[in-house]
């Protein structure tokens, strides 16, 4: 039988599995969801049920490196078509983060991506999407979208920045929910 406290850690956990887009330990999805690594496992454990019994593109697997949230294989192909080829998947996460927060530290940046945003904001840099800069009161960079990012996307004017963490995970567990609304 399914708790509250469980399906509220196992909620979190899919917020963080969302948020970093790169599989982590159970003792990282733990520090994250601040909870003890038995509670985190079961989250875990009803994380992956709950994908497993939902017709769904994504799923929760456990792989060498951890666990992630990710795309089933058969949309695989969709990847390849909807996303531009220039751009990969962690990317196009690194672009979200720093656009729905620009102007970020790269710092602030790493700590919400993982090391691999080094290269994506190399790669955004390089395409026009962002723009680096060496920020006055700190030794990181700030990095912000640039003009080509909303002509790309098309986008007029993106959301403003949340105050906190929770307002955040709030608004991403409200969109899974218009989404899961709009499939049923």
């Amino acid at each position: 039988m399914k708790t509250a406290t469980a399906t509220k850690t196992a909620t979190k956990i899919e917020a963080i599995l969302y948020l970093k887009g790169k599989p982590l330990s159970l003792g990282e999805i733990a520090e994250y969801a601040a909870c003890d690594r038995s509670t985190a496992a079961e989250g875990i454990i009803e994380l992956i049920d709950s994908y497993a019994r939902r017709d769904s593109a994504l799923e929760v697997v456990e792989t060498t490196d951890g666990y992630s949230l990710q795309l089933r294989s058969d949309f695989q192909d969709l990847v390849q078509t909807l996303i531009p080829v220039e751009l990969g998947v962690g990317a196009l996460r690194s672009l979200a983060a720093i656009a729905l927060n620009s102007p970020i530290l790269q710092s602030d940046l790493i700590n919400l991506r993982g090391s691999g945003a080094y290269q994506h904001v190399q790669e955004l840099v390089e395409l026009g999407f962002v723009k680096k800069r060496r920020d006055n009161e700190s030794r990181s960079y700030s990095l912000q979208i640039t003009p080509k990012f909303h002509q790309y996307f098309q986008i007029e004017q993106l959301p403003q920045p949340f105050d906190t963490k929770e307002q955040q995970l709030e608004l991403d567990l409200a969109v899974e929910d218009e989404v899961e609304e709009v499939r049923d």
